[in-house]
């Protein structure tokens, strides 16, 4: 592990059984309290994506928003706000999904995307890979294309990774945990 890794893995604070027994819990809250982790976070997504020919750059309720409208401030690109339903105001297409403990559904709104656009789909991690599979669809519905999903934390033992990469999304994250 590289020592940028190490630092900002020190950061994540880990909640045992939260929001219900059994789930370990990764916060990330502790990384936006510190200026420079949170600066080194969107600097390596800044370095990662800058390249990549992104046109928006999507953020999944609510820990998404906070990574997703930095990066997309930081590229000059507009950032799409995919919700929890019933949180948009405007006409949207919804996705049900399962999660790691329970089930929900996501809304993008009709005109967050139009067909062709490159997206970058960004989340604070990614455990079963629902979420994000949801926000793969609700974008591909709109005609435009996911280039990847990002997030700062990976637990792969609940196979999320794995899932999108099956589904031909393509994955980045920053930190890797292991167990639940």
């Amino acid at each position: 592990m590289t020592r940028t890794a190490e630092q900002l893995k020190a950061r994540i604070r880990t909640v045992p059984d939260w929001p219900q027994p059994g789930v370990q819990f990764r916060d990330i809250t502790p990384i936006l309290r510190d200026p420079a982790s949170f600066r080194l976070v969107v600097t390596l997504l800044v370095a990662r994506y800058q390249p990549r020919g992104i046109d928006l750059v999507a953020g999944i309720d609510a820990r998404g928003f906070i990574f997703g409208a930095a990066l997309a401030h930081e590229l000059n690109r507009g950032f799409v706000p995919i919700r929890k339903k019933g949180k948009l105001p405007f006409t949207t297409i919804s996705e049900d999904y399962a999660l790691e403990y329970g089930a929900a559904s996501l809304e993008i709104h009709t005109d967050a995307a139009r067909p062709g656009d490159r997206v970058l789909l960004i989340d604070d991690l990614i455990a079963t890979g629902g979420t994000l599979l949801a926000a793969s669809q609700l974008i591909e519905r709109l005609g435009a294309r996911v280039v990847e999903a990002a997030a700062i934390v990976d637990l792969p033992d609940l196979g999320g990774s794995t899932r999108l990469r099956a589904a031909g999304i393509d994955t980045f994250t920053l930190l890797s945990f292991d167990g639940h």
